[in-house]
């Protein structure tokens, strides 16, 4: 499967709320990257469930974002997105990037993110991306290096002596891009590392988050965290009922068993 059909065009954007067709404009650009993101959760619970597999096949991707509502990571989300944006008429090439990690005080290593550089019919130039976790809500004008504000914070993409991109929220790393494009399938490497490596974070641990009205909702594990206007809330979930629950009421994911971490064997030379 190599592009979306009409058919499931028409789910993905009823998926997403958003009414077609659909013009590869700017506009409409802007309206289909906020609905993705303020509707598709940013989730590695097939990492942790019996018989999920983290597939970049495009098939499996409508499939499981598409059909059976669920979210994603970056490959996931940004690969089914980039599709749908191709498919009503949108440039789109796709970036690797190395995510910034604080605690090392560096970036990771190539293919640790995927990105999308998107061009509309006007031939602006937009870093588009639905599944960093929390990244900006509107698409960023790409050739623009001043300040860019958005909903979820001042965004700045700075351009380093070696040609890459630094993307910045509130003065803060947040990845490096890499501007040569990519396909899909170039970022297998990347999806086999994040689902098996026992030093992948998504290995490690569970997460689902999905940006609110006023803030955001995540779930690590058993501890449900949520941010509004009153503030930042904590509280562990014990019970497997009312955490499935969670899951189905808070970010729409219907599921029958709780996703449990189970820890890769680590190998050894």
């Amino acid at each position: 499967m190599s592009q979306l059909s009409a058919d499931e065009i028409a789910a993905y954007l009823d998926r997403l709320g958003v009414a077609g067709p659909v013009r590869p404009d700017a506009d409409a650009l802007r309206v289909l990257h906020r609905a993705h993101v303020l509707t598709i959760p940013f989730e590695n619970l097939s990492i942790h469930l019996p018989g999920e597999e983290v597939s970049l096949d495009l098939g499996a991707l409508v499939d499981k974002i598409v059909t059976r509502r669920r979210g994603g990571f970056c490959y996931e989300l940004n690969g089914l997105f980039a599709a749908l944006l191709e498919a009503v008429g949108f440039g789109v090439e796709r970036l690797s990037a190395r995510t910034y990690s604080a605690m090392r005080g560096a970036f990771t290593y190539p293919l640790d993110h995927l990105a999308l550089r998107v061009t509309d019919a006007a031939g602006e130039v937009w870093l588009a991306d639905v599944g960093f976790g929390k990244h900006s809500e509107m698409p960023l004008r790409y050739a623009e290096r001043g300040e860019q504000s958005d909903a979820f914070g001042t965004f700045r993409l700075v351009e380093t002596t070696e040609g890459e991109l630094d993307v910045l929220l509130d003065g803060a790393p947040q990845y490096r891009v890499d501007p040569r494009a990519l396909a899909l399938a170039d970022f297998e490497p990347g999806r086999w590392w994040q689902v098996t490596s026992p030093a992948s974070l998504f290995r490690q641990a569970l997460t689902c988050s999905l940006p609110t009205p006023d803030g955001r909702v995540t779930l690590r594990g058993r501890k449900l965290i949520t941010t509004d206007a009153g503030g930042k809330r904590e509280r562990v979930i014990r019970d497997d009922a009312a955490l499935l629950a969670a899951y189905r009421d808070l970010f729409g994911i219907a599921l029958t068993v709780v996703p449990t971490v189970v820890p890769a064997a680590k190998t050894h030379n």
